[in-house]
């Protein structure tokens, strides 16, 4: 399998840290996208859309975080992480629309504006964060994981945009139930991180 990836995408990060639970190896293909190689005619090949991550997996080629998730536990036949009964796709699916949605447009649209630049309206990309939060805060209220008994391709999708966003100026502080959550996710064997970046409020 081939990663087509960013090391600084949350993105990316979670087919990364997804494909190093489950053990499997891959090889990383770091895309310069601040010099446009995403706009190239053999990367718009993989994906017209030119973002990344794009998983190549012996010519199969799936673009799309999520879409990576759910291809990898579906090859790989692990139902541990993406249930097979319809009741628990539906709850992993709930969450990975959330990780496409809210959190994209709270929190990582946020650390978008202090690592990259982008043009967001601040205040508004913040507000939106700790909206989220605050619901994944009492959401975990009752359980360990967000959508099972056991961690699933759901946490991964929530994962690196929320464990990054005091980078956006988002401060975990108040969801200490997130933050316990985040806890747990890095003690899985496995785990690698998202490399830090002194933005935010990491930059102090």
């Amino acid at each position: 399998m081939k990663l087509y990836s960013l090391s600084l995408s949350g993105h990316a990060h979670r087919a990364r840290l997804f494909l190093s639970l489950v053990g499997q190896p891959y090889e990383t293909v770091e895309v310069d996208m601040a010099g446009g190689q995403n706009r190239s005619a053999d990367f718009l090949a993989l994906n017209p859309f030119g973002q990344i991550p794009v998983l190549d997996d012996a010519g199969t080629v799936v673009p799309d975080s999520n879409a990576i998730l759910v291809y990898l536990a579906k090859k790989l036949g692990r139902g541990d992480w993406l249930p097979e009964d319809a009741e628990g796709a539906a709850r992993v699916q709930r969450w990975l629309s959330v990780a496409a949605g809210p959190i994209a447009f709270g929190p990582a649209a946020a650390r978008l504006v202090t690592l990259f630049g982008a043009s967001f309206d601040t205040g508004e990309v913040i507000a939106r964060a700790h909206r989220i939060l605050a619901l994944i805060d009492a959401e975990l209220a009752s359980r360990d994981w967000i959508a099972a008994d056991r961690p699933t391709i759901a946490d991964v999708a929530l994962y690196s945009y929320i464990a990054a966003a005091p980078e956006g100026n988002v401060d975990l502080a108040p969801y200490g139930r997130v933050r316990a959550w985040l806890a747990r996710i890095e003690a899985l064997p496995g785990f690698v991180p998202l490399p830090a970046s002194p933005v935010g409020l990491n930059a102090a």
